[in-house]
């Protein structure tokens, strides 16, 4: 509990409207779950503006409402902040409402349009395994030490992440590994933390749907590097044409990664099977179970982070071998009946598409074919689809296209704004079957004996989202059953 005269003192570009000797017992960016003596942060966010919920959090027992702009109908007994930098106001305030979340701990921020959730994770893993308390904030779940919180955003909102964070704090933790999407930096929904450490994978197309144009999305990353202090690393994936621009006018001190071109922290895989990769990071040699190009990239990059963060070189290359690849990301198994191998992947975007099945090409037997499941999210970036359909059709010997989470849109034409980018000469190499389950069971009945079936694009998600609900669905489950 906290007095609004102390969690606004000294902030700047405010006009208090109303007393602000007041308690305050909650903040809430949701009108409807604000209470007694709560503050009510009235957002105009990219979908709704929070001004229009003004009404309903009073309502429900806001006492206090922090706005860009004041409601014409002003009641007397409120106290009304109107700031012209809401988001940074807003962290101001959370900062001191939460005792200083961040103090103590060490925050490490990934961004990049893949890689993200599987380098935070390793890291988080690799961190545990070293004896330190951990927190992480990643797509698939929010882990508070050994407390797991299932996750509905890549980053939480801004509310959500400072009390996260709180309760990180309380439970004593060393580090955070957080992933930062690019919609979180638009948003402002990290605005006042001080990240440690911040590191960029890789960039390609995705979210145009939100940004608008390919070069706002990479702005948007980079307006991430811009901001952080000089006492701040950056971790940067040098085999990304982009990776230049992001720091171009950072402040912070830069190490770069790759496995292309030169860097700090420089890999080169030596074997790469669907057992594992033999890898070598600058003169240091390991075995993974981790398999492809991809996953020897977010290695190095985990290598790079942790030795950047001060972990001896032996004592990563002990926990690296032993790592497990994430849920979702290339999890694989085999029905040894049969021997065909069926592979889960989260695979949405082109170029996650193409890194998947450009792996498997690598490390499958001649007598091999792949066949693909893939589908496109509704309510997303159009302009994928086709170019994902194409890298489906091209590198597998069959593709079945299938709804993937269609949410408002219809899965139909979703599929067909899919085939609009198959080659004309390709189209026998793809059928199309809306029902995601029978796409799948199709895919195993049309395999033969070794044969490989990818379905990519939900991974870990135990879901299929359709007119705004979920209905359970589970890629693992559903494969397994007809593999």
């Amino acid at each position: 509990m906290k007095k609004l005269a102390d969690l606004i003192q000294n902030c700047r570009n405010l006009k208090v409207f109303g007393s602000a000797n007041k308690v305050v017992e909650g903040i809430s960016l949701d009108s409807r779950s604000c209470k007694a003596n709560y503050c009510f942060v009235a957002n105009k966010g990219s979908h709704q503006d929070g001004h229009n919920y003004i009404d309903s959090a009073l309502k429900n027992g806001a006492s206090i409402i922090l706005c860009e702009s004041i409601p014409e109908n002003i009641v007397e007994e409120i106290c009304y902040i109107q700031s012209s930098d809401l988001m940074n106001t807003l962290a101001t305030i959370l900062t001191r409402y939460f005792n200083h979340p961040q103090e103590s701990l060490k925050l490490i921020g990934i961004t990049g349009t893949n890689g993200k959730t599987t380098t935070t994770t390793l890291l988080f893993d690799l961190f545990r395994s070293l004896g330190y308390r951990c927190g992480l904030i990643s797509t698939v779940r929010n882990i508070v030490n050994l407390k797991i919180i299932e996750s509905t955003h890549t980053t939480p909102d801004i509310i959500s992440l400072y009390s996260l964070l709180a309760e990180m704090k309380q439970n004593k933790c060393d580090y955070v590994f957080m992933e930062v999407s690019s919609h979180a930096i638009d948003q402002k929904r990290i605005a006042g933390l001080k990240f440690d450490l911040a590191v960029f994978t890789n960039i390609t197309q995705d979210h145009l749907d939100y940004h608008g144009t390919f070069l706002n999305y990479i702005n948007t990353k980079k307006s991430y590097f811009d901001q952080l202090e000089s006492n701040s690393n950056s971790l940067i994936n040098a085999d990304d044409e982009h990776a230049k621009v992001m720091i171009q006018n950072t402040r912070s001190k830069i190490a770069t990664y790759g496995i292309r071109n030169l860097a700090d922290y420089k890999g080169r895989i030596i074997e790469n099977s669907f057992y594992g990769l033999q890898l070598k990071i600058n003169q240091n040699e390991f075995h993974t179970s981790l398999i492809g190009d991809f996953n020897a990239s977010n290695l190095v990059c985990v290598y790079a982070a942790a030795h950047l963060l001060g972990i001896k070189e032996e004592e990563i290359l002990i926990q690296l071998s032993k790592l497990k690849s994430v849920e979702g990301r290339f999890d694989w198994f085999k029905n040894y009946e049969n021997n065909k191998i069926g592979i889960i992947d989260y695979a949405h975007t082109p170029d996650a598409v193409e890194k998947i099945l450009s792996t498997i090409v690598k490390i499958k037997s001649p007598q091999q074919s792949i066949i693909t499941v893939l589908g496109c999210g509704g309510n997303r970036d159009k302009l994928k689809r086709p170019l994902m359909a194409s890298t489906a059709v091209r590198y597998s010997d069959k593709v079945i296209f299938t709804a993937d989470n269609p949410r408002d849109e219809d899965p139909l034409l979703i599929i067909e704004e899919m085939e609009a980018g198959v080659d004309t000469a390709l189209k026998q190499k793809y059928i199309s079957i809306v029902d995601r389950e029978q796409a799948i069971m199709t895919a195993c009945l049309v395999s033969n004996s070794a044969d490989i079936i990818l379905v990519a694009g939900k991974g870990h998600e135990k879901y299929q989202e359709i007119k705004g609900k979920k209905f359970p669905f589970d890629d693992v489950k559903i494969l397994k059953k007809y593999l």
